[in-house]
Parts: C-alpha cells; structure tokens; sequence
C-alpha cells in the first residue's frame, strides 16, 4: 500500500482565478537631507553646531576653538586683533554650515565608513595648530601677550596668498596653496 503524497501549501500550484501575493521589493531608505537653514540658525546659536548637525565633527571643533580663544584673548585685554577675528569665525562658521548642508544635499548623504571628502586634513591641520599654540602658552614656552602686537601679519600673509591666488587664476595656471 503506498501513502497518498503530500503537497505542502507553498509547493501547490495557484488555484485558477486566485490573487497571486506580489512582495513588495526592498527599497533602500531615502538619504536624510541636511537643511541648510536650519544649520545656519544651529551655528548662529552656537559655533561649530551647524556643522555637528552636518556630521563635520572636525570642522564644529575647529569654528568651536577659534571662537572661545578669541573671546578668550578679548578677556584678557587684546581686544583689537580679537574684536575683528570674533565676529569674521561667526560669520565664516554660519556660512560654511549653510554651504555645506547644500553640497550634503546635492550629492546625497554617503555610507558612514566612507570618508567625507567635505572634512579636509586642513581642518584637522587647524585644530592641532591651535592646540599647539595653547599649550606652548601654557607652558610657558609662547607668550601670546607678546605676539599681540605682530597680528596685522596675519592680515598681510592673507592678502599676500590672496593676491598669488589671483595673479595664478588670470595666467590660467589654477588655484595653488
């Protein structure tokens, strides 16, 4: 005697005039898109926090160590070269945040583990400079008090690199560092 044979419920063909059960494909989900305004309101209201909201860690630091240490040497009675600095890291942070969510925007947010080509090695290279100028000052070894009177270098060296930058742009050469 053989067994009648077994048909399990997902090997049976469909009946005639029954729904056939579509599963919906897997959508990857949406990328979140950064506003830019809302960036630049979070660096208004703090430096370096629009470019937290924007996952630019290095950057918020950065914008973060200019502003306290200008604030910092305006307390301590150099307010000229630090007046003028103050409100240029305010402005350059809200700027830089608006700009950034836009490009986040215009080419989608990446992977995590990929490297954000957004956060140069400059704005790492300016945190450790700074670090370096403070500690230097608080050992002992810099006196920044000193230097306060030589700030207009950095005013020439800016214009200096500006006017190089121009100069290679009109030849054709392109912009060098």
């Amino acid at each position: 005697m053989s067994s009648p044979e077994v048909i399990r419920p997902e090997e049976a063909p469909p009946l005639p005039g029954a729904p056939t059960v579509v599963t919906p494909a897997v959508r990857p989900a949406l990328p979140t898109l950064k506003s830019p305004w809302v960036a630049l309101l979070l660096s208004l209201v703090m430096p370096g926090l629009g470019q937290v909201y924007n996952g630019q860690i290095a950057r918020a630091l950065t914008f973060f160590v200019a502003f306290s240490g200008s604030i910092y040497l305006i307390a301590e009675g150099h307010p000229l070269p630090s007046a003028i600095f103050l409100p240029f890291v305010i402005f350059a942070n809200m700027i830089d945040a608006y700009r950034s969510a836009t490009v986040i925007n215009a080419r989608g947010i990446r992977p995590a583990e990929e490297e954000d080509e957004m956060e140069s090695p400059w704005w790492g290279g300016a945190l450790a400079a700074m670090g370096i100028v403070l500690l230097l000052n608080n050992l002992g070894w810099l006196r920044l008090a000193a230097l306060a009177r030589y700030w207009p270098l950095l005013l020439i060296a800016a214009g200096l690199l500006l006017l190089r930058r121009a100069v290679q742009r009109k030849n054709g050469n392109g912009p060098a560092f």
